[in-house]
């Protein structure tokens, strides 16, 4: 677009950075994420309650909470660092926080497995199952929310020649 009366070029209003594509999605792992971490509660706790009282109960929010912060972590930690698109460091500190929320969730898990581990008031298999559930579970919740996308395979690029 030209300014028609000296032929310079007018002037684009200014634009934020563009989000990424991942960034719905990654929002709506999050959501859907927490919402069958609810769900995997709910059940943990009957049937944890039904074959080991109180204590199946308390095993069964303890897996299920360690599951949505895994999940979460994860998904957070892409969305923090997408907020970095428009830095000179993008790449570096998006990989930098990206391995940073990967270690967080290895020395956690490792530090509630040492801290858990022959607890009285856990009953390590109900403990076990939830955690495994919501593990299975946020992994089809990822497959439904990236089919459900229909993001394009060649997403966030630019062609030559193409403007932006």
């Amino acid at each position: 677009m030209t300014d028609h009366s000296d032929g310079t070029p007018a002037p684009r209003p200014a634009q934020p950075a563009a989000q990424p594509t991942s960034t719905p999605v990654l929002r709506d792992v999050l959501k859907y994420g927490l919402i069958l971490a609810g769900a995997i509660a709910i059940v943990g706790m009957l049937l944890g309650g039904l074959f080991a009282g109180w204590i199946g109960v308390t095993s069964a929010l303890i897996g299920t909470a360690m599951a949505a912060v895994f999940l979460s972590i994860t998904a957070l930690s892409i969305l923090i660092a997408n907020r970095f698109i428009g830095s000179d460091l993008f790449v570096g500190l998006f990989f930098g926080i990206v391995l940073g929320g990967w270690i967080l969730k290895f020395v956690l898990f490792l530090v509630l497995a040492i801290l858990l581990r022959d607890q009285p008031w856990i009953n390590p298999v109900v403990l076990f199952l939830s955690l495994i559930a919501g593990v299975i579970g946020s992994l089809v919740v990822d497959m439904i929310v990236v089919f459900r996308s229909r993001v394009p395979y060649a997403s966030d690029v630019t062609l030559p020649g193409e403007k932006r």
